[in-house]
């Protein structure tokens, strides 16, 4: 495998890893958004990645959560319906978290790989002068 073999598969995964940030801080910044019962809750949106021909990974597309989310009793939200209850999303923020984290790594490592390759690159270069 040679340097810029090494650059085009860190190159889909650093994409991979920024689509899997972004979707992670689009779930945790609505984790709080209610609806009235009768919407379907906000869905979390989940990065299905797929291994691309020859190397290197690729987004296969976005999964939603259940539209059913939860119910919860917050009868002082303007959204309460008679009985006081508002639709929440069923997001997990430990899981969120725990996922964010291990979405930033992945981006780290593959920036490492980037420069990795190109020091070898350079290297290259250098015994050819």
């Amino acid at each position: 495998m040679g340097a810029f073999d090494m650059l085009a598969i860190a190159n889909t995964s650093l994409g991979v890893h920024q689509t899997w940030l972004d979707a992670l801080a689009h779930n945790i910044s609505n984790t709080n958004t209610m609806r009235r019962t009768g919407e379907s809750a906000f869905q979390a949106q989940m990065v299905v990645a797929r291994a691309r021909p020859g190397g290197g990974v690729d987004v296969g597309g976005i999964a939603l959560s259940d539209p059913e989310g939860r119910l919860v009793h917050s009868p002082d939200n303007p959204l309460a319906d008679a009985d006081g209850m508002v639709r929440a999303p069923e997001i997990d923020m430990a899981s969120q978290m725990s996922q964010l984290v291990m979405a930033q790594r992945g981006f780290q490592a593959s920036v490492q790989v980037t420069k990795n390759a190109q020091d070898t690159y350079n290297s290259a270069l250098q015994i050819g002068r």
